[in-house]
């Protein structure tokens, strides 16, 4: 029994992402490869932590930004939602 928690007034994400957010996340992760900063070695830095989970950081960016924003890839592409 899976049962699925909604704040009154949100609506409940669906279970997997269409098939354009999914080709954007991977479109929008790539960018964010090269902006985002690089990591440091100095005092302030993250070490081997940084570097392990730095790929996490930027998949999750990109499927928040893909959620958020239409690009119009699966248009232009003609990539149809399954």
């Amino acid at each position: 029994m899976k049962i699925e928690f909604s704040p009154a007034g949100m609506p409940v994400a669906p279970a997997r992402p269409a098939a354009g957010d999914s080709l954007e996340a991977a479109f929008l992760g790539e960018m964010l490869k090269l902006v985002m900063p690089v990591m440091s070695d100095g005092a302030f830095g993250g070490g081997a932590g940084e570097s392990h989970f730095a790929s996490f950081l930027v998949e999750a960016h990109a499927d928040a930004l893909a959620r958020r924003l239409d690009l119009g890839l699966t248009q232009r592409m003609g990539v149809q939602d399954a």
